[in-house]
């Protein structure tokens, strides 16, 4: 294999990445596990999102702080393994890769579900199976389609969001025909704001980490960026405001417009349910096919991110030389099919879970995410004693009290988490902790990269 043929190359823009991490992170976890968490919290889960938002906001300030400072950095591993050593950095690469190949085939079968819409006759396997057909195809195109095929779905979604905001609002405030203002009485009625006390809060903590998950994204796009140093920063910023908003008003409409208790186990989104409300004819069917656009959206995020982690494992040698060829339009395509063998095998436990395939899948992705923004904090904590000599053009202003909060926080969730997630769940998410573990024990200490 030439060289020049195994590097990727830098074609996205700072418009790319801040799409693609709103991709990855508005996806299956605000459109569908928004009934997840409203039953766990009831109005409360505002709370929760904004609590999740300030700990999203101080983990990528530490992320763009290292990736500045370390400008030749490809992935996570670059950025962390100086700091931390070889066993966080290979720990946080595997459990980043499995995060995304586990959450695009959660996603699969979540797209099948809102095709069912439409398509009620057809299994969700069939349909989960097409949208992966599809979601391979534009992975396996050159890097530049791929991420415009990404901001147009990103913006799409978004644009619709804002519409959703506006009349969800409309809805609230105003009365007009046959309809009345809603105001505000669902917020503390049906058992209060606390209707499931602190411990309901503390248990939507799980799906508000999963939902906010996808934006450490940047992270992985720093080989394909046009000037990491400058865009990585711009992006960070641009992408925390709009998600922190895309999620609390959205959920301040959904709680307030809705009782709490009527969410949770009807079969479309929430935010068809108030597309309904409006009485546009079609509405409910437009809002269906923007929630289907979102999902693809960050299914085609999470390919992209896991394919580059199993790249840069094979230039290093960690795995098979085979997964770092690259096509002729520098696309990695062997590692693309490879994390692609999820989405398919999301499309056979389907076969026998059905649509219960996403909320078995989502608390391990939510343990895993929580673990990826812990791991970025501690390095980021020490970052500045390995790299204290070097200017930066990009400082977190409130270091390290920032940091600390969200380590602080991160862990006091994950003790939570423990106490009020499945056994299940929880033990299947430390059997493959353990099994990377063991991997590095019997092959990752003897590389030296």
């Amino acid at each position: 294999m030439e060289k020049d043929n195994q590097t990727l190359k830098r074609t996205m823009s700072s418009r790319h990445i801040t799409m693609m991490a709103l991709g990855g992170a508005i996806g299956a976890g605000l459109f569908k596990g928004s009934s997840a968490a409203i039953d766990m919290a009831g109005p409360s889960v505002l709370i929760a999102y904004l609590l999740g938002g300030i700990i999203l906001l101080f983990v990528m300030q530490g992320l763009a702080e290292m990736a500045v400072r370390n400008s030749e950095a490809r992935t996570f591993r670059d950025l962390v393994q100086s700091i931390l050593g070889k066993y966080p950095a290979y720990f946080l690469d595997w459990i980043y890769w499995k995060m995304w190949v586990l959450n695009i085939a959660a996603e699969s079968v979540v797209a099948a579900i809102f095709i069912q819409y439409w398509l009620p006759d057809y299994p969700i396997w069939i349909l989960a199976l097409s949208v992966s057909v599809l979601v391979t195809a534009i992975n396996l195109l050159s890097v530049k389609v791929f991420a415009e095929t990404e901001y147009w779905l990103a913006l799409v979604k978004i644009c619709v969001i804002v519409v959703f905001i506006i009349a969800g609002l409309i809805l609230l405030l105003v009365s007009f025909g046959q309809h009345t203002a809603v105001g505000f009485s669902n917020l503390t009625e049906h058992g209060g704001f606390f209707p499931n006390g602190s411990m309901g809060l503390i248990a939507a903590m799980l799906v508000v980490i999963y939902s906010y998950g996808g934006t450490e994204i940047i992270g992985i796009t720093l080989a394909e960026t046009k000037n990491p140093e400058k865009v990585v920063p711009k992006a960070v910023r641009s992408t925390l405001v709009r998600i922190v908003t895309f999620y609390l008003l959205p959920f301040f409409i959904i709680v307030s417009l809705i009782p709490w208790n009527e969410v949770n186990g009807v079969p479309e989104s929430p935010f068809v349910m108030v597309f309904k409300m409006i009485g546009i004819p079609g509405a409910d069917h437009i809002m269906n096919a923007v929630v289907l656009l979102a999902i693809i959206s960050s299914m085609n995020s999470g390919l992209y991110g896991s394919s580059r982690v199993l790249y840069t494992q094979a230039v290093d040698g960690r795995v098979p030389k085979i997964f770092a060829h690259l096509s002729k339009r520098k696309v990695p395509v062997y590692a693309i099919l490879m994390c692609t063998l999820a989405l398919y095998v999301g499309v056979i436990i389907s076969l026998y879970a059905g649509s219960k395939t996403f909320e078995f899948l989502m608390g391990s992705l939510g343990y895993t995410v929580l673990f990826i923004w812990l791991i970025i904090a501690i390095a980021h904590l020490k970052s500045r004693k390995k790299q204290s000599e070097k200017t930066s053009a990009y400082v977190v202003k409130w270091f390290p009290y920032t940091t600390w909060i969200a380590i602080i926080a991160l862990s006091a969730i994950l003790i939570g988490i423990i106490f009020t997630t499945s056994i299940i769940v929880t033990g299947i998410t430390l059997a493959i902790y353990i099994f990377i573990t063991l991997t590095y024990v019997y092959k990752g200490r003897y590389h030296t990269n």
